[in-house]
């Protein structure tokens, strides 16, 4: 696809303008070292240059930043520097960048609104966590056209945070814990897996071929990509197939994709389509044979279910719905009340209650989860 080539064009484009600036900045603020006497030899000139451009990255267009903010920022980083240090840089490279300070105590600095400076590629602190937390918890959803252009913050989070005294105060006690049991993921061509991103990125149909899970062969569709969704340790594509005449929204696991091939035909999406309404509206539960005998195949269904105190205490702190009740019974025994969409992925939850799930209605609801089999589409 020529827009793919076009998009690395512009990457490299742009990552050269910004390595320009780069070294555009650093001359200045060499030059400005050598010219108030900070560079008695070489290395104390590079650490004079790396604190000023310390303290450049922390100052913003649009707000005051007080020096005393700066100073504690630099220190985390792992400057040992004093107050009248950052002072007198500040002082100093206002005079060959356009910075400007305010006469407020304490004092504040910032960029000025005509400052031609725009791509400096700076990163305070806060920032480098957010871009490591970034990195670490959603690069499987985000399209490799923004991957690209992430990479190179990717890259200065790291550098930014190996030395500073947050990393091990924030980072490495911050995690992000499934609910249920941890799985391994499973393996996803990732040829395939760019291509739909990419498809869906551009808005453009794909040629695939897919194995579905009840059958050994792989199958070729027309997709009209939809959304990405990812789930546990499972990445659904949502999408339509144009040979459906019904336009249904089916799910795609990407695991199951064998190819890929991306079309110049452009994607339609269904007229009023709303990912936040599919999933609230259950899209993603999956359907249970068993429920398909309710009305509207049980969404918004009104369920009552009974367990033993112990089993049902977590569900008096996070909710089922937000109209659930718990009512506590003579006998030590809890029941909940709650509208909720009956599909395969209740049933699993249910099931994990074992024993201290005592009852549940509609009955359609306890059956499906005493029975030993539950297919799912």
């Amino acid at each position: 696809m020529t827009v793919h080539s076009t998009n690395a064009d512009n990457t490299q484009a742009q990552a050269a303008v910004d390595e320009t600036t780069t070294a555009l900045v650093t001359t200045e603020l060499t030059t400005d070292s050598k010219a108030s006497g900070d560079s008695a030899d070489n290395r104390h000139g590079a650490a004079t240059t790396a604190r000023q451009w310390q303290v450049l990255s922390q100052l913003q267009r649009n707000r005051w930043v007080g020096t005393t903010h700066i100073y504690e920022q630099l220190i985390l980083a792992g400057f040992d520097i004093s107050l009248r240090t950052v002072q007198r840089d500040l002082n100093a490279l206002a005079k060959r960048f356009p910075i400007e300070k305010n006469n407020a105590n304490p004092q504040g600095w910032r960029w000025k609104d005509d400052a031609p400076l725009q791509s400096l590629p700076h990163m305070n602190l806060s920032q480098a966590v957010a871009f490591n937390m970034v990195e670490a918890n959603l690069s499987q959803l985000l399209p490799p056209v923004i991957l690209d252009e992430l990479f190179p913050w990717f890259d200065l989070a790291r550098r930014q945070l190996k030395n500073s005294k947050v990393t091990h105060s924030w980072i490495d006690r911050v995690r992000i814990e499934p609910a249920s049991q941890p799985l391994i993921a499973p393996h996803i061509d990732l040829e395939s897996k760019d291509n739909i991103y990419h498809a869906l990125f551009y808005q453009l149909q794909i040629k695939a071929s897919y194995t579905r899970s009840d059958k050994s062969q792989a199958s070729e569709y027309i997709l009209n990509p939809i959304a990405i969704i990812q789930r546990g340790v499972i990445i659904y594509l949502l999408a339509t197939r144009t040979d459906d005449p019904d336009v249904i929204i089916r799910t795609f696991a990407l695991h199951r994709f064998v190819s890929v091939e991306i079309l110049e035909s452009a994607a339609q999406t269904p007229d009023n389509f709303q990912l936040d309404n599919y999933l609230d509206a259950g899209g993603m539960g999956f359907s249970h044979p068993l429920f398909s005998q309710l009305p509207d195949h049980g969404k918004h269904t009104a369920v009552e279910l009974q367990f033993t105190k112990q089993a049902g205490k977590s569900l008096t702190e996070s909710k089922l719905s937000d109209d659930q009740t718990v009512t506590i019974n003579d006998d030590e025994t809890l029941t909940i009340q709650a509208t909720v969409n009956l599909t395969s992925q209740l049933v699993w939850w249910l099931r994990g209650f074992g024993s201290g799930l005592l009852d549940a209605k509609p009955g359609l609801l306890y059956q499906a989860v005493l029975d030993k089999a539950v297919k799912v589409e």
